[in-house]
């Protein structure tokens, strides 16, 4: 039987349900963007209005004000879009348990197999009943996997259902640029389009060895995307996607201007990071930092790790030996980030004569005591010295306040 796979993407979210919340916003250009008091001034999403000026998400908002003078910027409510998410699922749980979240506000269901309507009948009611229910309109793709799936729901905006069968795939998707598609981001992009490769057609027609001589193993794998040889099944409702990383990012109160300064950001980070890997059980033994500068120019780097670890002062150490080794301080740096993966679960510890093994245990055993004292008493009871030096970067909470975004689809 050939499967029958939905994504629904609920159109401009946030902006959606802002709109519909408040009805004078309608009829006017709107986007929900952060704070630019704290200089998380950008676009988040904006719905249909503020789309024909040609706003981007991730835009800076006084750029985006240039554009649309008249734009309307509305701060984000997350407990409000995380109710209206619950509404939409709970209409989606009425048909399939087959029942896959990617954030939010997309999802990939499974309705294979319901004699009563077929997959196109579905996802038909559900557009409707999620207008007339919850108040915010929903595209759909519909597919026999989920990677054409997602096209499909991308295909056409808003409000609308695209099939995308094996008799038209190659008529709709293979004339798609390759960056349409999931897991194929700028990067990845600009090295197929030296190549000679711009859309999925190109992609799935390349040779096979060309492609994994360029990109490796991934070259292969998206090869078989493109040619819709994915066969991934949608998960059920009740299984939790396995947690490859731990990490936080922030973008500065100022710009850092000093390695001393990247050392108070980077403490407050690891601090949050080894708090919650202490939390779920885990040690890891990567490192990752991600920097951008004043420019928005941006790098990551990554190292290896000399043991299984979840302590901070371990992680402030390799990060700071990794950011020395790689910037030069033309530009300031704006934002920084932190994660840790490759855990490990099974390899037994490996003493030897400096107490190494020891010492870790020991400072695993602090760490957990101040994570019982922040628990009970707040996360600034007690600090480390060396941030209390530099109070304007040091006080915010990563553990509490920021926004954990989900794994992403590989």
């Amino acid at each position: 039987m050939e499967k029958e796979i939905l994504h629904i993407d609920c159109n401009k979210f946030y902006a959606s349900v802002e709109c519909f919340l408040h009805p004078e916003l309608r009829d006017k250009p709107v986007a929900v963007g952060g704070s630019p008091e704290s200089r998380h001034g950008i676009i988040l999403t904006k719905n249909e209005i503020a789309s024909q000026y040609n706003l981007t998400v991730g835009e800076p908002l006084w750029k985006a004000r240039q554009k649309c003078p008249n734009l309307i910027i509305v701060p984000p409510h997350y407990d409000t879009y995380i109710e209206f998410s619950r509404k939409v699922r709970a209409i989606f749980e009425e048909y399939t348990d087959l029942i896959e979240p990617f954030g939010l506000d997309e999802c990939w269901l499974d309705v294979t197999g319901d004699y009563h309507k077929s997959g196109y009948e579905i996802a038909q009611e559900i557009r409707e009943r999620v207008k007339k229910e919850v108040g915010i309109t929903v595209s759909v793709g519909l597919s026999f996997n989920k990677i054409f799936a997602k096209l499909g729901s991308d295909y056409k905006k808003p409000d609308a259902v695209t099939v995308i069968g094996r008799e038209n795939f190659r008529d709709i998707v293979w004339r798609l640029p390759c960056d349409d598609m999931i897991m194929i981001g700028n990067k990845t992009n600009a090295k197929l389009r030296h190549y000679g490769i711009y859309t999925l057609g190109d992609l799935a027609n390349a040779d096979t060895d060309f492609l994994r001589s360029i990109l490796g193993k991934n070259g292969v794998l998206l090869r078989h995307y493109a040619r819709g040889e994915d066969c991934s099944p949608v998960r059920h409702m009740e299984l939790s996607r396995e947690i490859k990383s731990i990490g936080n990012s922030t973008t500065t109160p100022r710009d850092l201007k000093n390695n001393d300064d990247i050392k108070v950001v980077f403490t407050v980070l690891a601090e949050s990071v080894a708090r919650r890997m202490r939390r779920d059980g885990f040690r890891g033994t990567t490192l990752s930092i991600s920097v951008r500068d004043s420019e928005l120019n941006s790098f990551t780097r990554q190292c290896k790790l000399e043991a299984p670890t979840n302590i901070s002062r371990e992680f402030v150490r390799m990060a700071m030996k990794l950011f020395v080794a790689n910037y030069d301080w033309e530009k300031p740096v704006r934002s920084v980030g932190m994660s840790v993966t490759d855990f490990d679960f099974d390899t037994p510890p490996q003493f030897d004569l400096s107490g190494s093994v020891e010492k870790r245990e020991k400072l695993e055993k602090l760490e957990s005591t101040i994570d019982r004292l922040k628990e009970r008493y707040g996360n600034y009871c007690i600090q480390s010295a060396s941030v209390l030096t530099k109070t304007d970067l040091s006080h915010f909470n990563p553990f509490n306040d920021h926004t954990i975004h989900p794994i992403s689809f590989m």
